[in-house]
């Protein structure tokens, strides 16, 4: 599975990174703490989350994670954005809340045994 693949199954609207679409997708991370993320994220996630500064994305690169989605209508800062298109590492984003992508994002992972 690879980033696209969500954004088609989801409906989610691609705010940056469009060039890192075909990143392979190995599972999911929710978390808004960002040392969290830093700590326990693994390759190839996709990061759910509700920060939309630069830092999000130097994170995500750090992490090599595949996307981030960014929950409830959130748009990413220009920052972020600018870092993400550098990058090529998608940033996302749905109106869903943080509660619903996560177990939508599951049962999808789950269905295709990458959970």
């Amino acid at each position: 599975m690879v980033v696209s693949d969500l954004v088609e199954q989801f409906g989610l609207v691609t705010y940056s990174g469009g060039e890192g679409m075909d990143r392979q997708v190995s599972g999911g991370y929710a978390s808004d703490l960002l040392s969290d993320v830093m700590g326990n994220a693994l390759e190839g996630q996709v990061w759910i989350t509700l920060q939309t500064h630069k830092n999000v994305m130097a994170i995500a690169s750090l992490k090599d994670l595949a996307a981030v989605i960014l929950v409830k209508d959130h748009a990413p800062d220009e920052d972020a954005a600018a870092q993400s298109d550098a990058e090529g590492v998608p940033i996302l984003g749905t109106s869903r809340q943080t509660f619903e992508m996560v177990g939508e994002l599951y049962e999808l992972f789950r269905a295709h045994e990458i959970v």
